[in-house]
């Protein structure tokens, strides 16, 4: 896919309520492997499919996106294929930032960023400059990640804080991972690959998240299975501590 092809235009424009999918995007090296390929090819495929869940997302008036690249404890993994990760992300935020600033895409990354190579780190904040005044979809990079650690950082902040609250917790865990407001609450977490874990991604803000898991490797997620995620969560019920709606009656 080329990159020209990742975001249509449109004049769509989110309500205020737009909802929060978080995605854990697995098995780019099993998808690679059962395919005799790469893993670099492997992560290349999967940047392919992060283009088209984007313009999925767009369709499906989806307000906030937030993809996971690279956990912190990703960095145990060889040198080469993070490498080769990091150069495929960089080369995509450069790209695609004029595409995502004429859809209204506004994009940023979470994450640490003093560990980060330099030509990363400026291709990342050139995007987000490019796609600042972006109104319909938030869309959101976690790169060198640990929401653990990102929890205890927030939290020594607060010790010294007048203010002891989760709103004011919340501030300071945005603050902390470079995001551009207060930690958003995910309404639904897909996660592919066939397994069933958090991985230490956005723990805070999963706290009564809808959670859906699939076996599709990532690499081949489609705009159909993100459509299919979001009506699945469209059918449950929410209760957030409450009765089912029938016994509150």
């Amino acid at each position: 896919m080329r990159p020209s092809e990742m975001i249509p235009r449109t004049n769509y424009r989110l309500q205020p309520s737009g909802m929060h999918v978080a995605i854990l995007p697995d098995g780019n090296g099993r998808w690679a492997a059962a395919r005799g390929l790469s893993r670099s090819e492997g992560h290349r495929a999967g940047v392919s499919a992060v283009r088209r869940v984007v313009r999925s997302a767009l369709s499906l008036g989806i307000g906030t996106l937030t993809l996971y690249a690279f956990s912190s404890d990703n960095w145990t993994r060889p040198s080469g294929e993070v490498s080769t990760l990091f150069g495929l992300l960089e080369d995509f935020f450069t790209k695609d930032a004029p595409l995502m600033a004429d859809a209204g895409v506004r994009f940023s990354a979470i994450g640490r960023r003093d560990r980060l190579p330099e030509r990363l780190i400026d291709a990342i904040e050139a995007a987000e400059e490019r796609t600042r005044k972006g109104k319909t979809l938030d869309l959101r990079i976690a790169l060198d990640y640990s929401s653990r650690e990102a929890i205890l950082r927030a939290a020594c902040w607060m010790v010294s804080s007048l203010e002891v609250s989760q709103k004011e917790f919340a501030k300071r865990l945005g603050e902390v991972t470079h995001s551009r407001g207060p930690a958003l609450d995910v309404d639904l977490l897909i996660r592919t690959g066939g397994e069933k874990r958090l991985s230490d991604f956005l723990l805070w803000e999963c706290a009564y998240a809808e959670l859906h898991f699939t076996s599709r490797m990532w690499p081949e997620f489609a705009a159909e299975d993100l459509a299919a995620a979001v009506a699945d969560f469209q059918a449950r019920e929410r209760r957030f501590g409450g009765l089912p709606k029938v016994a509150a009656g």
